[in-house]
């Protein structure tokens, strides 16, 4: 067994694992932390996207003890007190899903991709930030609308922060 400390969504969490365990499946398994779905076991969908210390990382690819001591934020961790985050709504108001599976894993990739970027994206910067998220369903259309109206309102909501 192997010791893991970690920062999820805000809280501080101490286990003693197996030292094989993905973090896709410690999340999941251990902290019932369900929205990080995994979808090919071969780290090519995308599905599983969490951030590990802000960055966007397929957590299927991230042996949990490898990220212990830092920071992780699932899909359910974007929320702020009950209120989705900018593109959580996004993708809710531009119809960027369908069945869901690969949502979370879209949004977590187009929120480090804000964070990275800034919110002027344009739409061949979002098809190319998203090439390695998957979606079965759609033809990306919804999802690219959704990732702009999104990007647009982290930036304006951090304009209307440091105004005030």
């Amino acid at each position: 067994m192997a010791s893991v400390s970690l920062l999820v969504n805000g809280r501080e969490i101490t286990a003693d694992i197996d030292p094989r365990t993905l973090l896709v499946e410690f999340l999941r398994e251990h902290l019932r932390l369900t929205g990080t779905h995994v979808g090919c076991d071969t780290s090519q969908c995308g599905a599983c996207v969490v951030h590990i210390d802000g960055k966007a990382v397929k957590s299927c690819t991230a042996l949990a003890v490898q990220v212990s001591g830092s920071s992780v934020t699932t899909i359910e961790g974007l929320a702020n007190n009950g209120q989705l985050h900018p593109m959580q709504e996004a993708f809710r108001d531009n119809h960027g899903l369908q069945c869901g599976f690969c949502t979370p894993g879209m949004i977590m990739t187009s929120v480090a991709m804000v964070d990275r970027l800034g919110g002027d994206l344009d739409e061949a910067t979002i098809r190319h930030e998203l090439e390695g998220n998957i979606c079965r369903c759609t033809g990306y259309h919804n999802i690219v609308k959704a990732v702009a109206a999104g990007a647009k309102a982290m930036t304006e909501g951090e304009t209307l922060q440091a105004a005030e």
